[in-house]
């Protein structure tokens, strides 16, 4: 008996932040459930070109090092619970480029943490997930 694959490919967009890491379970849980096609996501935002660059935690993202160190962890983490991931690293405005990847992959779903942000209304227009939600070319689930 063939199981129905309603979420065939599943993008899940990563970076460094607690959000993510929480998402994680929910991510293995429905790509298993599924047995969907997992392709990992991280977006390296380009800097302003008249702006200094970024410095601290921020500046670590713009490293291609630390973009391939973040994208073999989660990788690892999902090779340890039976899942095959794939890797995708790009450049560009982080919601943009989320949604023209998923568009590419012909994703079923996008999974997100969600970092609280869109509480306010300036919050929610400047929200990676908010512009996310409203430009994604399939359903996008947020985990709180």
């Amino acid at each position: 008996m063939e199981i129905l694959t309603m979420f065939k490919t599943v993008l899940f967009p990563i970076d460094q932040s607690r959000e993510t890491r929480h998402a994680v379970e929910t991510v293995a849980n429905l790509v298993k459930t599924y047995q969907s096609r997992l392709v990992l996501l991280s977006v390296v935002e380009p800097p302003e070109p008249d702006t200094e660059a970024p410095t601290g935690p921020e500046a670590v993202m713009h490293s291609p090092e630390a973009v391939e160190k973040l994208l073999t962890g989660a990788k690892t983490l999902f090779t340890e619970q039976g899942i095959e991931a794939e890797t995708l690293e790009r450049e560009g405005m982080v919601s943009f480029t989320i949604c023209d990847v998923a568009d590419e992959l012909e994703a079923d779903l996008i999974i997100m943490g969600c970092r609280g942000t869109g509480l306010t209304t300036e919050g929610a227009a400047e929200s990676v997930t908010n512009r996310v939600i409203n430009l994604s070319p399939c359903p996008v689930l947020i985990v709180p």
